[in-house]
């Protein structure tokens, strides 16, 4: 990518590639783990969008507006991250539901909630951006520690907690069980509905976590925010190596891929390549990554 842009490895392109990877990377944890588990979530994006403009509107009735009094400031903050976190747990919260009791396909349940989140977002924001959030808040997307953008330090603490869940607990044992045989995970007394619901409450809390990160960063919430994430964040998950048919992969994999797309993404920019021929480059990686994992599938089988 240096041969082509020049710029590619400085320090301050490099905080942007880490950067333009924080909400896909934050998402992509919890994507991970449900395509582990056979599971599939088309409403990450509206999910990001309706958990922001429900985080900024809570600001606003905590007295959190930004040049008001310090207490209420904090308070406002506080109350923004709850209220997204909350919003992102609901909406796992029915897809877990409906999937683990009703045996719901998780495509359809997620593809209609991705159109009922973006409505919903519209319709408490009136269609305009929720703009004057408190300086607390901002600083979880605009704020520096000991040299590191707070993105990228909450983009890491993400994936260093869903590595270590997935690869260190009896729950991620667990998820490994239910993608990769759910009858033999039954039938070993694992509670299938159980970890499958906690799976997408986990998947929808990392929503609100996203929302957070990309509404503080925006200094704003936008009900259009989030358009083409899904598609984004399955694309560093299939890169990564993980399974669309569940059982196989793992988040450090999905690191990798988030990296590896957000890197093309960002020297194609810095070499000047036509917006439109870079979605089609994008894409050619990513089937050429499912592709060759079909081809290993096969090998090993």
């Amino acid at each position: 990518m240096s041969a082509f842009a020049g710029t590619f490895f400085s320090l301050g392109n490099l905080v942007n590639v880490a950067l333009s990877i924080a909400v896909i990377g934050i998402l992509g944890v919890g994507m991970t783990a449900v395509i582990l588990i056979g599971g599939i979530d088309l409403s990450v994006g509206s999910g990001v969008a309706l958990a922001g403009v429900v985080a900024a509107l809570a600001a606003h009735a905590a007295g959190g507006a930004a040049g008001g009094a310090a207490g209420g400031a904090a308070g406002g903050a506080a109350a923004a991250v709850a209220a997204a976190l909350a919003v992102g747990a609901i909406g796992g919260g029915i897809t877990g539901l409906a999937v683990s009791r009703l045996r719901a396909p998780a495509f359809l349940v997620t593809l209609a909630l991705l159109s009922i989140e973006r409505g919903l977002a519209f319709l408490f924001s009136s269609g305009q951006a929720v703009s004057d959030l408190p300086a607390g808040f901002d600083w979880l997307g605009q704020g520096i520690l000991l040299g590191v953008p707070v993105p990228v330090w909450l983009t890491a603490a993400c994936f260093g907690g869903g590595w270590f869940v997935l690869s260190r607990t009896v729950w991620g044992r667990w998820v490994y069980a239910l993608g990769g045989n759910e009858s033999a995970a039954w039938l070993a007394g694992i509670d299938t509905r159980a970890v499958a619901l906690g799976t997408y409450v986990a998947n929808g809390l990392l929503v609100g976590l996203a929302a957070v990160v990309l509404t503080a960063r925006l200094g704003a919430a936008v009900p259009n925010a989030g358009v083409g994430y899904e598609l984004d964040v399955i694309a560093a998950v299939v890169v990564g190596g993980t399974a669309l048919t569940g059982g196989r992969g793992n988040v450090l994999g999905t690191l990798a891929g988030a990296v590896c797309i957000g890197i093309l993404d960002n020297a194609l920019n810095l070499a000047n390549v036509d917006p439109y021929l870079q979605r089609v480059v994008v894409g050619v990686v990513i089937l050429l990554a499912v592709l060759g994992e079909r081809i290993r599938s096969r090998a090993r089988a």
